[in-house]
């Protein structure tokens, strides 16, 4: 019985990697993920060309050259303060990709922002913290970055027990 017991368990961690691939979500296209606004996903595209702002901004052009600007309804922007976790774009020039990210919208037409390397290899964005929760903190305060009324005292020096309800040890 053990035994057996133990040749299931085998069988489930050699099957476990199988089960996780076959879970995983393949790749939309472009014109989908138009669709799937605020959804993270991976996209499947052809880098036409990689134009670059005068102020550093990235554009991979996943629109065939005969499209006009108007009709290419998805981009992917990557921004001049992340070039260095983005690595060299003119290398993805002509090239199929796989890209993972969150789908926002972004002046009439739907997009994903390219800010680190691991996107290309369907990992996450890099996380960027809210800096609007970081508002007014320092720390060399007494007090937490975040207003919590749970974590005031409520009254006149009151503390989670009150003199009159703590217990005394008995004595050893």
């Amino acid at each position: 019985m053990a035994l057996r017991r133990f040749g299931l368990f085998v069988l489930l961690i050699a099957a476990a990697p199988a089960l996780l691939i076959a879970a995983a979500k393949p790749c939309v296209t472009a014109e989908e993920a138009s669709k799937l606004i605020n959804k993270n996903v991976c996209v499947n595209a052809h880098i036409y060309d990689v134009v670059v702002l005068p102020n550093g901004t990235s554009f991979l052009d996943i629109c065939t050259p005969d499209t006009s600007d108007e009709n290419c309804r998805f981009t992917i922007v990557s921004l001049f303060e992340d070039r260095g976790d983005v690595g060299e774009l003119g290398k993805y020039r002509n090239a199929n990709v796989h890209i993972r990210g969150i789908v926002q919208s972004m002046h009439g037409r739907a997009g994903i922002v390219l800010n680190h390397q691991r996107q290309f290899n369907d990992g996450p964005p890099k996380f960027k913290p809210n800096p609007k929760l970081g508002r007014g903190f320092n720390a060399g305060q007494d007090q937490p970055e975040i207003y919590d009324p749970n974590l005031r005292s409520q009254g006149s020096h009151r503390a989670f027990m009150t003199t009159r309800d703590q217990v005394t040890r008995p004595a050893k």
